[in-house]
């Protein structure tokens, strides 16, 4: 039986970063869930940095099923959680099955992969205090606010937590991710 790995996301996730590391992670032989809010069709985004704008600009992205819900997730069940970013770890981070879904993971020493807005959602539950990471770089205040070292790099790797910038930076992420897990899994 395959190794399962859990990616958490919502409506207006980034498209690249919910399936970049969706198809890497099936190409490397895991069993990949996507979980959301609800069992429904997710709605990605696309976000992309244009000349001219002071910051990346959005269009509509990829539609999506999810597998199941935040409150079907069994965190035991799976080897690591996958965090994409976009605008749905903003909203997310309210949601109180993901809040213990996340935090789980945490608690068991658990790969977590985090890139973009992701650590919207893991500073919700505690899980930046005191490690270094890197992020969307418009969040370093968040992450400083939530106990974190902002790093502007690549990728960042703190014990069983990897972080990543944005899609620009997903061999490097991913690359990182996969040594962790295949030396935890």
């Amino acid at each position: 039986m395959a190794t399962k790995v859990l990616i958490v996301t919502g409506d207006a996730a980034e498209s690249l970063e919910v399936l970049y590391p969706y198809q890497r992670l099936l190409e490397e032989g895991y069993e990949v869930h996507i979980a959301a809010p609800t069992n429904k069709t997710l709605r990605f985004v696309v976000h992309d940095f244009e000349e001219g704008y002071d910051t990346y600009t959005e269009k509509p992205g990829y539609t999506w099923p999810a597998d199941l819900a935040f409150s079907e997730v069994a965190p035991a069940d799976y080897a690591a959680v996958v965090i994409p970013g976009g605008r749905a770890p903003e909203y997310l981070r309210n949601d109180p099955e993901l809040r213990k879904i996340v935090k789980a993971f945490f608690d068991a020493d658990k790969p977590v992969a985090q890139i973009c807005h992701g650590p919207l959602l893991t500073a919700a539950v505690g899980g930046l205090e005191g490690r270094r990471v890197t992020a969307y770089p418009a969040l370093e205040p968040d992450v400083q606010a939530a106990g974190g070292s902002f790093q502007d790099t690549e990728a960042v790797v703190d014990g069983t937590l990897v972080s990543s910038r944005a899609w620009p930076d997903h061999p490097a992420w991913m690359r990182e991710f996969l040594k962790l897990l295949r030396s935890r899994a």
